[in-house]
């Protein structure tokens, strides 16, 4: 597994969108945020390589995980959001799982 930490990663916001580049795999887009400061990112053309991306001060730590892991952790974000009531949150993220998961 890689886990490099990369302080100049390259970002772009496009609308709602977030991009960020792998060193080693290129483009990722941003599924969802985990938590604060940890989002869920997958290669963007294949959908198969899955990331949680940490940031912090010293830059950008990637850590590969697999589809099954990528899937608990959006249904499990899925499940705070309709907890919290955050609807509009939950249907975009209901889509992404939608797409990503069961297509």
């Amino acid at each position: 597994m890689l886990n490099p930490i990369v302080p100049d990663v390259y970002s772009a916001r496009m609308n709602t969108e977030e991009y960020l580049n792998h060193p080693t795999f290129g483009l990722l887009y941003k599924i969802c945020l985990v938590e604060e400061n940890r989002g869920l990112f997958a290669t963007l053309y294949a959908q198969r390589l899955f990331f949680v991306v940490l940031t912090s001060v010293e830059g950008m730590q990637f850590d590969a995980i697999g589809r099954t892991n990528a899937r608990i952790l959006l249904e499990t974000r899925l499940r705070e959001l309709r907890r919290t009531g955050q609807q509009l949150e939950y249907t975009k993220l209901q889509a992404a799982h939608k797409k990503t998961f069961l297509h």
